[in-house]
């Protein structure tokens, strides 16, 4: 087996309580709550199962995915008791790390919180270390939309334009973020570390202290060993500077999706304009000066920075395993793999990818995302999947390099 010490994924991880939206329950809460239709913006505190109503709403009406800290862990209980829901394991690098086992790449996990539901469902070919001293539960609400879901009470008639998934979370665990001791040594062996979460933090003097714990631990990082970033929305919007602050020497690859990249900016984003994405990774890449920008959106998936071309198989990897995610949740074969492969990409995002090269150059390299109809998709996850297909090419490359011999030794035969 693998080692699965070269892989490691943090920093914390969550259960989830996954459900997809119903308009019959969706319009009895709305009558109900006597929500209006004027109502419909984000409320700045969630903070009862009707302000979850509302915001869940708000993004109904314009097909928007996002995450945010509910006030209230009741609200989460109760709005939950009203779906049919699956509990599954979630956060950005157990969701990684579960995909990476699929494929045959075992990872260790940092977590800062288990249970028996996490012992049971974590990987049984990898391993993990937590940060926290005795059993918790904090479930994270995972909320499901298909696109044409139709909600009509009252005055109110929104068709939602869009499929996504949105995320409310109270959750003390990864709130707090605490570090285990043994991280350094795991990093010590490791390949490829991937740093998430911290966007659950709301205390700007714990999250310090945190940042500076975690440059400690990854001193012990091996030369060579590659820090890949992956974005979230921050419960609290204006932390999260002070984590690109603090670590943006140590990345060498940072990811985030196109509703990150739009409120890093302050405006929308046609995405299929290949001049105002340009544009937008151009501005990206001076606020976030990383060696590598990575960008994955539904059209497309894009690396910006000097010699993007060698990140090729890893987009293409993230790419097609977020495709099959969507279409297959996560009941998936090998033939399923192949099958989408062969698929053909979308028209649009493939002419986008020629033009966004003929502006950008070798600067940039652009995998087209593939032309899917899928009935009842799945939409939570999907970044998670891209990160664990992207860091599994990552994996495998630094394998194959560590396994393959210098030039001066191969024989004439692999000559």
């Amino acid at each position: 087996m693998a080692d699965p010490s070269r892989v490691v994924l943090g920093l914390g991880g969550c259960v989830d309580y996954e459900l997809k939206l119903t308009a019959d329950a969706l319009e009895q809460l709305v009558a109900d709550y006597r929500v209006a239709a004027a109502e419909l913006t984000s409320p700045v505190t969630v903070a009862s199962e009707r302000d979850l109503v509302v915001s869940i709403l708000g993004y109904v009406a314009r097909g928007g995915g996002g995450e945010h800290y509910v006030a209230s862990a009741p609200a989460l209980e109760l709005f939950a008791s009203r779906f049919p829901h699956r509990v599954a394991l979630g956060g950005t690098s157990v969701r990684a790390g579960i995909l990476m086992s699929r494929l045959g790449v075992p990872s260790t996990l940092h977590l800062v919180s288990v249970d028996d539901t996490v012992r049971r469902l974590l990987p049984s070919d990898g391993e993990y270390l937590s940060s926290g001293i005795e059993d918790t539960l904090h479930p994270h609400l995972i909320v499901q939309y298909d696109r044409g879901l139709r909600i009509r009470a009252g005055e109110l008639d929104i068709t939602a334009p869009f499929p996504n998934r949105l995320i409310y979370v109270n959750d003390p665990a990864n709130g707090t973020m605490l570090l285990s001791d043994e991280l350094g040594d795991r990093l010590s062996r490791a390949d490829v570390f991937l740093i998430s979460g911290f966007n659950a933090m709301r205390s700007a003097e714990q999250l310090e202290r945190r940042l500076a714990e975690l440059r400690v631990h990854m001193r012990r990082l091996p030369p060579g060993a590659v820090t890949y970033f992956e974005d979230a929305a921050y419960h609290e919007p204006a932390l999260n500077h002070r984590v690109l602050a603090a670590l943006r020497d140590a990345i060498d690859v940072y990811g985030l999706n196109e509703d990150e990249m739009q409120s890093y900016l302050g405006h929308p984003v046609d995405l299929l304009s290949a001049g105002e994405v340009a544009d937008a990774l151009t501005a990206m890449h001076a606020l976030v000066p990383v060696p590598m920008l990575v960008l994955h959106t539904k059209y497309w998936a894009a690396a910006f920075g000097a010699q993007a071309a060698s990140y090729a198989e890893a987009l293409d990897t993230g790419t097609v395993m977020a495709a099959l995610r969507y279409r297959h949740g996560d009941d998936f074969t090998d033939s399923d793999i192949e099958r989408l492969r062969r698929h053909p990409r979308r028209p649009g995002s493939v002419a986008f990818a020629a033009e966004l090269r003929a502006r950008l150059g070798d600067r940039v390299h652009c995998v087209p995302a593939f032309a899917l109809d899928v009935t009842n998709p799945t939409t939570v996850g999907l970044g998670d999947t891209f990160v664990g297909g992207f860091l599994t090419a990552l994996a495998r490359r630094s394998t194959a390099a560590a396994t393959s011999p210098p030039p001066h030794q191969r024989s004439d035969h692999d000559r």
